[in-house]
């Protein structure tokens, strides 16, 4: 199974989170499942690093591909499509962030791991 990890997943697997359910820790541990990270999420990742707004123990563009390559996480690139399906979307969150990567959820068939509760508004597969 294909699955893209929301930005709050990715830095709480990496730093063994309590908030991650059990659903999301086997998934993920699944090796047989492939993981993605938008590059999206390592957008955001890095403005709120920048802000300060999120410590992490390394500088971000260290630390980002060294937890993906280590958890064997493939990164999705943002294509055009992915952005101008945002456009289609109906305005149910405002964080342009998660509508990017609802977008990219939709058009490559991906369930997010997320537990964001907006983002299972719209017409996309959420798990937790």
């Amino acid at each position: 199974m294909k699955v893209l990890l929301d930005t709050h997943t990715f830095l709480w697997w990496n730093l063994d989170d309590s908030h991650l359910s059990r659903r999301v820790k086997a998934i993920i541990s699944d090796g047989s499942n492939e993981i993605f990270l938008s590059a999206v999420s390592a957008w955001e990742i890095a403005i709120k690093a920048a802000l300060g707004r999120l410590t992490l123990p390394d500088p971000p563009e260290e630390y980002v591909p060294s937890r993906m390559t280590h958890h064997y996480i493939k990164g999705l690139p943002i294509k055009i499509n992915h952005s101008l399906h945002v456009f289609s979307l109906e305005n149910i969150h405002n964080d342009p962030f998660d509508r990017l990567l609802i977008a990219q959820s939709q058009l490559e068939k991906m369930p997010i791991l997320t537990t964001d509760t907006v983002i299972a508004e719209y017409n996309v597969e959420t798990m937790w």
